[in-house]
């Protein structure tokens, strides 16, 4: 084996470790993380977890990534450890596809439609079909099947060129000797577990293994303990990953260690202590790339088998490792879900934008909380409830900050376009919904002087700020729906309410100073009024700058001034139609002479007593 043979096999190792980087990152961007949310919510027992963590893994090719998003769901509080441990067993089932999909180059046959099943056949199609796909296809969802389609070829390529180099090998005595040495179960273990743990993927040492396999010099009774030490080392990734993780989080990644390095040993004991009186004639066989994947399969589906009746040990010995400490610090509940943006998921981004939507979500219910509550409190004002609304508006703020600093992470990787227009909407709108949780203040702050002054409103103006904070209420109430939906239609219906509300404010000023001309109102209460309809308006102001936003992401425009004007051309008859419906909707009571004044602060007592 001269130079250039160590140097095709250098570059076929480096194709083949791409093509599968490739293949799994196109696969995992076409799931766009779907298939990850699958796995936080559908495990509630241990058989289904099995079976989603096999099904997960077999799609994006990576134990790894299945076993590191699992760290991560628990760290974050999704999932509990009981549930993570069937995952991680079907992740150990699910990697062996790889091995199956390696083993197609052994297949040997004279006719057509056996040789078009051996990969160096039908490949160049599939590269010449990804490529075209990645170069002219303008949709998301092609472009990832044809980069899943150019990974395979690149992975098989490099496999076969691997192949190739190696080949000489076998006439190589020294080489064939390292492989006798493996044949120890010890020394053939530690090999497959430092070699999968520099590379960090089992499917890719198995990969090389069956790529050595052409030199002949690879039997059955050194391949085995490789095998097996490949999947000790392919725990070292999860490790890695629960390094600064919480104790639950670190329990998972020592499942999974345990799962593998207990199964493995146990295996050892038992297939050698039988061999010992059975002599297995197959070890001194030369090893093929079948052969290869059916010990890898077997042992994942034998150890998943026996385990899976004790699963419940293997959290308890995992709990006697990360034993309990000092007690970590309690998050309080409305902070939880932000335990979600975990950066472990960084490393797929469709996942991470999934959890962005998900806290965002909850984001956008603690501010409709917080302007119900300071609404209401126009009517019953109590001293719980303006802590209540302060309380609120803190949580939304550290929403915005956390969410802020992880959204700005996310869009530093490669994103799908849909995605990257969920990112834009959600960057614009936690900035809004922070300014409308601070405008919920300065109204609970409004009603506070009422009540502390003992103002009273007229009959007619308490009228007209209910019919006003309907409005409000109802705009908010569609826009973070639409936010949570990402409902086009919805969004639409929020320009032409908020261009109702506008309106709504204007009359209530026109009719204020008609009350302080009659001597109804006074300047003190025009003051209130006056700091009400502006966080009123200014609250309608945030929710359109949200559904524009959400609008022209679809779109992929980002004109704001440009579609508002659009909106209100004389030809836009849904928006003309629907800003009339809300105007008759939202009309304020006819206007009635000499009403009395409203005592606010009895009217607020009288409701609390009831």
């Amino acid at each position: 084996m001269d130079i250039f043979n160590v140097l095709s096999m250098i570059g076929g190792l480096a194709l083949f470790l791409y093509g599968m980087h490739v293949m799994g990152d196109g696969l995992s961007k076409a799931s766009g993380g779907r298939l990850e949310k699958i796995l936080e919510k559908l495990t509630s027992s241990t058989m289904r977890g099995v079976l989603l963590g096999a099904a997960v893994t077999a799609v994006i090719q990576s134990s790894s990534a299945t076993t590191v998003m699992v760290v991560g769901f628990v760290n974050s509080g999704i999932m509990t450890l009981q549930r993570a441990v069937g995952i991680i067993m079907g992740a150990n089932i699910g990697t062996t596809v790889t091995s199956w999909i390696l083993s197609l180059s052994g297949i040997e046959g004279d006719s057509v439609f056996v040789q078009m099943l051996k990969p160096s056949s039908f490949t160049p199609i599939l590269a010449v079909i990804g490529v075209a796909m990645i170069l002219f296809s303008k949709k998301d969802k092609r472009k990832d099947a044809g980069a899943i389609m150019v990974g395979f070829a690149v992975l098989m390529t490099g496999m076969d060129t691997m192949s190739a180099a190696v080949k000489p090998l076998a006439d190589v005595p020294e080489f064939t000797n390292l492989f006798l040495m493996f044949e120890n179960p010890i020394l053939g273990m530690i090999a497959g577990t430092v070699l999968t743990a520099i590379i960090q993927s089992s499917s890719a040492s198995v990969g090389i293994l069956q790529a050595l396999c052409v030199t002949g010099a690879v039997s059955y009774g050194s391949a085995i303990p490789i095998i097996m030490g490949q999947n000790i080392g392919t725990c070292v990734t999860a490790l890695l990953s629960s390094i600064g993780a919480k104790k639950n989080a670190k329990r998972a990644a020592f499942v999974h260690l345990y799962f593998n390095l207990i199964g493995t040993v146990v295996f050892m004991i038992v297939f050698y202590s039988v061999n010992v009186f059975v002599h297995f004639g197959f070890l001194g066989s030369a090893a093929n790339a079948t052969g290869i994947a059916v010990v890898h399969t077997t042992f994942n589906v034998l150890a998943t088998v026996v385990w899976l009746p004790f699963n419940k040990v293997l959290v308890k010995l995992a709990t006697l490792t990360v034993r309990d400490g000092d007690e970590e610090k309690t998050v309080e509940k409305s902070m939880e879900s932000l335990q979600a943006l975990d950066d472990r998921f960084l490393d797929n981004p469709a996942l991470a934008i999934a959890q962005c939507r998900d806290v965002c979500a909850v984001m956008s219910e603690v501010t409709i909380d917080a302007l119900d509550t300071a609404i209401s409190q126009l009517d019953t004002y109590t001293e719980d409830n303006l802590a209540r609304v302060i309380e609120d508006e803190d949580i939304v703020d550290k929403y915005e900050d956390r969410l802020g600093t992880y959204l700005v992470q996310v869009a530093k990787k490669e994103l799908q376009t849909k995605d990257s227009h969920t990112l834009s909407v959600l960057l614009h709108s936690i900035g809004d919904m922070e300014r409308i949780s601070d405008h919920a203040v300065n109204i609970v702050n409004a009603a506070k002087e009422i009540y502390d002054k003992n103002l009273a409103f007229s009959e007619a103006a308490v009228e007209e700020l209910e019919v006003f904070s309907a409005s409000v209420k109802d705009i908010v109430r569609i826009t973070m729906e639409a936010m949570k939906t990402e409902d086009i239609a919805l969004a639409r219906k929020v320009e032409p309410l908020e261009e109702a509300i506008d309106d709504l404010s204007d009359e209530m000023k026109k009719r204020h100073i008609d009350r302080l001309r009659e001597g109804r109102c006074t300047i003190e209460l025009g003051f209130i009024l006056s700091d009400l309809t502006t966080s009123y308006t200014r609250i309608a102001d945030h929710c359109s700058n949200i559904a524009v936003c959400l609008i022209q992401a679809e779109n992929n425009e980002f004109g704001r001034h440009e579609y508002l004007n659009s909106l209100k051309e004389e030809d836009n008859q849904y928006f003309r139609e629907s800003y009339q419906s809300y105007k008759k909707k939202y009309a304020l009571p006819e206007r009635i002479k000499g009403t009395p004044k409203v005592d606010m602060r009895s009217r607020m007592q009288q409701k609390k007593n009831l």
